[in-house]
């Protein structure tokens, strides 16, 4: 399918564009036109293995690593960073722009490779949930004055996750590791199968040079990491640096002295991200499943139904949000509330519009503290292509 816009869809885009932003400065949002290159080991650092693959990386003449901006959040947080240095200062952005990421299924209308966001971004709001609830209602609403009527919102909370591996007995390098891909159910699964079935049985392509790490010398890993990549003729461009992949190496090695992750704990672990139920009966069952272990979730289930109330004070229905315990939109810097609204006529692979909780991403740009901090974005393209497809279903 060709992925060359038409005059009229660039128009259409436009004035959903227009539309979208006038939702947004209404409710409050400055609207602001982060830079479209950014210097590419900043956002390989905080975006997260998914989207770091993704990315389009090149190198300027003066030998500066850069990249075409995959999303506005991480920009977003620089801006705020450039006009706060301390970055606690209440703030709310709004942006409109293009977005790149390689596509390896292929591009199409629903998936370019260059896309276009508009989306929002609170920083430093004293309330967490209701912060939460308002970005949330917001798009909703955005996208209902953009014409969007059916839609399924999708709901998840990494906070949650992060609560219970938290409370579990094991290494804190596995807690660790684990807590690193929550966003990524498939990674986070292939990591809890790993622990569980002997960590120390496991060498993959690397276990050649397992066993010349010394853990005490990390430098020395480095170099030996940099040697086996140079003889293999492998250049890293746009993914791990050497020093990345040794610092995964020691702790592989490391993991060879540690006894598999008992059972029972994976056990749990997998019975919380299989729950799959509508937002409020998903409380109950989480709340039952950590009665039954003798865990304490009640701080983040509290949260988590505070903010269904505060939804539904806003006028946004609850009923039909589906909860899923492994839902982390695939971005490592999320840590707590997540989201997506899904059109039925495009379906789950195209989501329309999604969004969700990341404390921890300002001091990972380079704030001198974590900062609360929840966002949103709406994909342009989607949004009309779902539009344009209910029209055709409705003979509009």
């Amino acid at each position: 399918m060709s992925t060359t816009a038409t005059t009229a869809d660039v128009e259409a885009l436009d004035a959903l564009a227009q539309r979208l932003m006038a939702a947004f400065t209404r409710a409050g949002y400055e609207r602001i036109a982060p830079a479209v290159i950014q210097p590419a080991e900043l956002f390989l650092d905080v975006v997260g293995e998914s989207l770091r693959a993704r990315t389009y990386v090149f190198v300027d003449p003066d030998g500066a690593e850069l990249c075409l901006r995959p999303d506005l959040t991480v920009p977003t947080c620089r801006l705020h960073l450039e006009r706060h240095v301390r970055a606690a200062t209440p703030a709310r952005y709004c942006y409109a722009g293009s977005t790149f990421r390689y596509q390896p299924a292929g591009a199409d209308r629903t998936h370019p490779r260059e896309f276009r966001q508009a989306g929002i971004e609170s920083f430093a709001a004293s309330d967490r949930d209701r912060d939460d609830a308002a970005v949330l209602v917001l798009i909703l609403a955005a996208l209902h004055e953009s014409g969007l009527r059916n839609v399924r919102l999708q709901l998840g909370d990494l906070g949650l996750l992060a609560a219970l591996i938290n409370a579990l007995p094991m290494p804190k390098r596995w807690r660790s590791r684990l807590s690193h891909v929550l966003a990524r159910p498939e990674a986070f699964r292939a990591e809890l199968n790993r622990l569980a079935d002997g960590p120390g049985q496991q060498t993959g392509p690397a276990g050649g040079i397992l066993g010349r790490l010394d853990p005490d010398d990390p430098a020395g890993a480095e170099a030996l990491v940099a040697e086996h990549l140079d003889k293999a003729g492998i250049e890293l461009i746009g993914t791990r640096t050497a020093a990345e992949i040794a610092q995964r190496l020691l702790a592989e090695a490391a993991d060879r002295r540690e006894r598999p992750l008992p059972r029972e704990t994976a056990m749990l672990i997998e019975s919380y991200i299989a729950v799959k139920a509508p937002a409020r009966a998903a409380v109950d069952r989480v709340a039952e499943l950590a009665r039954r272990h003798g865990i304490d979730l009640s701080a983040g289930l509290d949260a988590f139904a505070r903010r269904l109330d505060l939804i539904e004070a806003a006028g946004v229905s609850t009923a039909e949000a589906q909860f899923s315990a492994d839902f982390g939109r695939n971005l490592d810097y999320y840590t707590g509330f997540v989201f997506e609204v899904v059109s039925p006529v495009l379906g789950q692979r195209s989501p329309i519009a999604g969004g969700g909780r990341y404390d921890n991403l300002l001091a990972e740009v380079g704030a001198p503290m974590s900062v609360p901090a929840v966002g949103a974005s709406i994909h342009t393209e989607r949004l009309l292509a779902a539009l344009q497809d209910a029209g055709r279903e409705t003979g509009a």
